[in-house]
């Protein structure tokens, strides 16, 4: 994978914003791979596919690319909040792509993948709608909450200048993968509780620490009246999943995998 980017190509365009659009589609083309799959390439569609930016020409999966010059924070703006939880609720949520290159050298700075499947009803928020005066009234957009979407999903392609290896992309996109199966609702539950379980920063951790987050997942899921028991029925399909291990009968976990991003440090 190359990570400098043809920044020529853009001088024809006086926005910043399709400058930045042409020269990281054309740098996605030529080097982004299929982490669904072994394909070595993605395919470029019509500017007319509103969500779809890229699909692979192997297993057909659907990727988003989003760019900036500055690193992603907590958040993203996305389209229309109703299209986007109907997308979710229906499965058909494309991989999103979040590349973050230096302005001054046009240089891929960190590139992570988070898989279609990772997304789900927590990870949106309504933002206020437009005005009654506005063109495009009464248009409602939404947010992509980043942070609410465990570090597990959001697999690092490259990261602080140095590219991953694809090997290494697929494993943990199949780590992943059988949540793939699971309804919107399920996935939601179980992606919630991986991310409070990452927000304990421990590498082995009791029932309680988990249980400890009952009120913020019941915000999260307020139509859910038997919190408790659901945590506990997530943390058995993390083991499953070969996320978590569980250790005695007292109730002790242990994290089987560190996600790239996550603190280097882990309280024991």
């Amino acid at each position: 994978m190359l990570l400098q980017m043809r920044s020529a190509l853009g001088d024809l365009y006086k926005s910043g914003a399709q400058k930045a659009r042409v020269v990281s589609e054309d740098w996605a083309e030529a080097n982004l791979y299929c982490a669904a799959c072994p394909s070595d390439s993605l395919r470029r569609l019509p500017h007319n596919n509103r969500s779809i930016d890229f699909e692979c020409p192997d297993c057909g999966s659907g990727f988003q690319l989003k760019s900036s010059s500055r690193k992603f924070g907590g958040c993203i703006l996305d389209g229309d909040c109703e299209t986007m939880r109907h997308t979710i609720l229906s499965g058909r949520t494309p991989s999103l792509l979040t590349l973050h290159y230096g302005l001054a050298n046009w240089s891929v700075q960190n590139l992570s993948l988070i898989p279609s499947f990772a997304f789900t009803l927590s990870c949106i928020q309504r933002r206020n709608p437009l005005s009654p005066t506005a063109r495009r009234a009464p248009y409602t957009g939404c947010n992509i909450l980043l942070r609410n979407i465990p570090a597990d999903a959001r697999i690092p392609m490259v990261a602080d200048g140095i590219a991953e290896l694809p090997d290494k992309v697929r494993k943990q996109f199949d780590t992943l993968r059988p949540i793939s199966r699971l309804n919107a609702a399920q996935r939601g539950w179980t992606l919630d509780v991986l991310r409070a379980v990452r927000s304990l920063n421990k590498q082995s951790f009791t029932l309680g620490d988990v249980l400890s987050h009952a009120s913020e997942l019941t915000k999260l899921h307020p139509e859910n009246r038997h919190v408790e028991a659901k945590i506990r029925q997530q943390l058995q399909r993390l083991r499953n999943l070969g996320i978590l291990e569980f250790l005695d009968n007292r109730g002790t976990y242990k994290l089987r995998t560190v996600p790239a991003d996550s603190p280097s440090r882990l309280q024991r």
